[in-house]
């Protein structure tokens, strides 16, 4: 299955398509909610499944050092290509699923002030383990971003590539502090202070109640880890009701 995904990964970034653009509502969110901070050490940013880089580079403009990761050589080649001049960004071949982060440059502290995850949320197999790993890699103060299309903006039909209201609660869920803005269709969802131990639960579209605060793994109607199958890649690419559509850089 997982060769699978990154032949399919491989072949879109290989054909040059992409994502949809970084918009101005994502930009003027992220400038005002989560600024590089001030202070004696660098501002350090993780961007998961950074594709060609743009949402790299525009972190590296607001101040962060980045490290942008992504398990596609394909699209690491574009994005080196487009923003070779950035030096502020590192960009590493991996998948967050299964190898390690990578270590600091240097003798720059670890961990960060920043991670975030744009458009694929929806192909991460254990959505909210993941959340929570990356939650333990944060910097005081430090936030946690996502940014996904959402179910009720979606066709029935391809939701399983959209999260709905209960699963968007519990990608909160192990968080002190949760804020979510609509960004032009999207959802983005500010995360901070992650919590202690948690549950995974693999069930279809569970309730938070369901959970009673613990942290579940969110699957869909196709099982387990089906959000990254091949066949969800073309309902990506062609999802009607997001402004701009699907097709550019990611």
């Amino acid at each position: 299955m997982k060769q699978d995904r990154t032949e399919t990964w491989r072949k879109h970034y290989a054909q040059g398509l992409g994502f949809r653009p970084l918009g101005p509502r994502e930009r003027a969110l992220l400038t005002e909610h989560v600024p590089a901070p001030e202070g004696g050490r660098a501002a350090r940013a993780l961007e998961v499944g950074c594709g060609t880089g743009e949402l790299a580079a525009a972190l590296a403009a607001m101040g962060y050092d980045v490290d942008a990761v992504d398990f596609t050589q394909e699209a690491l080649i574009r994005a080196r290509a487009q923003y070779a001049a950035v030096r502020e960004v590192r960009f590493l071949c991996l998948d967050v699923e299964h190898d390690e982060l990578p270590d600091p440059p240097g003798e720059t502290a670890p961990g960060y002030d920043l991670i975030t995850m744009r458009l694929c949320i929806a192909f991460i197999h254990d959505r909210t383990r993941l959340l929570h790993a990356l939650g333990t890699r944060l910097r005081e103060g430090g936030a946690l971003v996502v940014i996904t299309p959402v179910a009720e903006h979606t066709p029935e039909a391809r939701r399983h590539i959209a999260p709905d209201e209960d699963e968007l609660s519990l990608l909160a869920d192990g968080f002190d502090e949760a804020e979510r803005f609509d960004a032009e269709g999207l959802a983005l969802l500010v995360l901070r202070g992650p919590g202690g131990s948690f549950t995974a639960v693999e069930k279809l579209r569970p309730a938070p109640q369901a959970v009673l605060g613990a942290t579940a793994v969110v699957t869909n109607q196709r099982g387990p880890g089906s959000a990254g199958d091949p066949l969800d890649l073309p309902d990506l690419l062609g999802l009607p009701g997001l402004p701009g559509g699907l097709r550019g850089r990611r």
